[in-house]
């Protein structure tokens, strides 16, 4: 206990995190997830219609009853840091050594993507800044039409495929909007077209290192200037940036509700879209079951990412009171945000409102937020800079959280080796570094039109299966390890309903992950989470000689390499079998509407 004493030792030294946070400072850490709900606001409402409020809150219900099952098992590891998938896949490691790394990298490569995809949002409203793409009915737009209006005449083959595509269009119109998207396209920033190169990666998707990349690169190597110095200086920013961005986000969701600019017709009359993306209602067919289990799917990246506030135990000054407040709050933190503004979205833009192109990528948000309020065009630019603010709070949230769950996975002997060290600050560098090289990876598919979306459905598929092994976990470390001590106990039914959702997520998974696109995004996640198997096998195998490091199960009480008596009996395995035939026949039943 020595390392708990001497919590004022530079890590450098000691070779260990540094316990300089309390239950506050990891509430300000987590709370860049309420800013979650603008990465995928518009394509939940894309997807669901109508009923994209109602998955927001169904989901941030699930998410905060299953935080207990996480508060519980974080109590037990007051030693170890990296949050709920680190605690959970020790309960595993008795029935399967591959089950346990299997839990901790899903987790990450759900939470790490939060760095790309918020950088090229980001990087898109850093460049609709500096360089706009004119508007169709901008002075200049329409200065250029009137020039070229004989650029285009009715006999031109462009205007026949228009019209091919465009059925029952007059070639008079046909010619106006060719003209007018010539205007747009020829007075349009070369830099907003400007590529380095693109190529397609075989299976996935297409890769493109252009202007977004560039600037979302330099924008994730200043969060990691910033997250060098250690969890204290982290927090002390974030506590900040939270209170800057979040006070502003709570004001706007409130105010169309009390000022009456809640419209009910759009937010009645409940039923999914006729197909993805379209502005009519449609009917509960099985396609449009799919297409809501699709948005409680993706919902779930967001409503239940504010079990990070767990991540930190290893660095908490008093983890064993502080880490049940620390999740707890966040959690109603979370509630508030993910309720009231969805909901306001909604209530004053309506179902064809919420399709907009800018709000669907994330990039035109910050207008659409002004819009709610009535700004005008000064305080639309604040509100421009304070969802930049935003999304780094949330790119801080996952890159502090993430690179911990690397850092304790290698302490624990289940990832490479290298990922086992902190710098003098007390803050997991190496780790750090892989992540960011990882999502410069992810960026650049992220930063094609098409590709924000494959990277987002494809990270959620390992954050549903970290979420379904690690709600079990609650009730195998109740029959396993009943004896370790826990500051907090969740109530027994509690733990039972989670072990139920485990299931339900499972269910979102199989129907869902088909919605976003990329009918292969399931199978891809699947791919991308078996390469652990392998990394695991060699650093326990051939580095490690079959032994786990000491003192990775101490928490548990357990001695040596000796994993303990197998109490649940085949009931964990049970559970496996029953998750995956879930899934499985849940992809086949649901399907998207013809």
């Amino acid at each position: 206990m020595t390392d708990i004493v001497d919590a004022g030792v530079a890590a450098g030294t000691e070779g260990k995190l540094i316990r300089a946070l309390d239950w506050k400072g990891a509430f300000w850490v987590a709370a860049g997830v309420p800013p979650l709900v603008l990465f995928s606001i518009g394509g939940i409402a894309g997807t669901t219609g109508k009923l994209a409020f109602v998955v927001w809150i169904i989901s941030m219900i699930m998410g905060f009853l299953q935080s207990f099952t996480y508060a519980e098992i974080a109590g037990m590891f007051g030693n170890k840091s990296g949050g709920a998938s680190v605690y959970g896949a020790t309960a595993w490691l008795r029935y399967s050594k591959f089950i346990a790394p299997l839990s901790v990298w899903c987790n990450w490569f759900a939470w790490s993507p939060v760095l790309s995809l918020g950088c090229a949002i980001a990087a898109g409203y850093i460049l609709n800044a500096f360089f706009p793409i004119p508007a169709a009915d901008s002075q200049a737009v329409l200065a250029w039409i009137s020039a070229h209006a004989a650029s285009i005449t009715a006999d031109s083959p462009r205007v026949a495929e228009y019209i091919a595509a465009h059925a029952g269009t007059s070639p008079e119109d046909a010619v106006k909007a060719l003209v007018s998207a010539d205007g747009v396209a020829a007075l349009t920033p070369t830099i907003r077209t400007w590529s380095l190169v693109s190529f397609s990666i075989p299976f996935l998707a297409t890769a493109n290192i252009n202007a977004t990349f560039f600037i979302g690169g330099i924008l994730m190597l200043i969060i990691f200037a910033i997250q060098h110095r250690g969890i204290s200086e982290t927090a002390s920013v974030q506590k900040w940036l939270a209170i800057i961005v979040l006070v502003p986000l709570l004001i706007i969701g409130l105010y169309p509700i009390i000022s009456g600019q809640i419209v009910g017709a759009n937010v009645t009359g409940l039923v999914p879209p006729t197909a993805a993306y379209a502005g009519t209602d449609g009917t509960w067919s099985n396609g449009g079951w799919t297409l809501f289990l699709g948005g409680l799917y993706i919902a779930a990246w967001s409503t239940y990412g504010f079990e990070t506030a767990v991540c930190y135990t290893r660095e908490l000054k008093n983890p064993k009171t502080d880490t049940f407040k620390a999740i707890f709050y966040s959690g109603l933190a979370c509630c508030l945000f993910f309720f009231l503004v969805p909901f306001a979205f909604q209530g004053v833009l309506g179902h064809e409102g919420m399709l907009a192109p800018g709000i669907v990528d994330g990039t035109g948000v910050a207008e659409a937020l002004g819009g709610l309020i009535g700004a005008g065009r000064i305080v639309t630019q604040l509100l421009v800079v304070l969802m930049i603010m935003a999304l780094f709070l949330a790119i801080m949230t996952a890159m502090a959280g993430s690179s911990r769950t690397l850092y304790q996975g290698s302490k624990d002997g289940w990832l490479p080796k290298y990922l086992d060290h902190v710098n003098e600050n007390g803050a997991p560098t190496r780790a750090m570094w892989t992540d960011f090289a990882f999502n410069l990876f992810l960026l650049a598919i992220a930063s094609d039109a098409g590709g924000y979306f494959f990277v987002l459905a494809v990270s959620n598929v390992g954050y549903i299966i970290f979420n379904f092994l690690n709600l079990n976990s609650g009730w195998i470390h109740r029959m396993d390890s009943g004896h370790v001590e826990r500051p907090w106990k969740a109530p027994t039914w509690l733990i039972g309903v989670n072990t139920v959702l485990a299931f339900v997520n499972a269910l979102f998974l199989g129907a869902g992950a088909k919605v976003w696109g990329y009918a292969n995004a399931l199978w891809v996640g699947f791919i991308f989470a078996a390469l652990i198997l392998p990394v695991f096998a060699y650093r326990h195998y051939v580095r490690d000689g079959g032994k786990f490091p000491a003192g990775a199960m101490e928490d548990l009480g357990l001695v040596g390499q000796d994993l303990g008596v197998k109490k649940a009996g085949i009931l964990p395995y049970l559970a496996l079998a029953g998750g995956l035939a879930i899934v499985l026949i849940a992809n086949w039943i649901f399907q998207l509407p013809a």
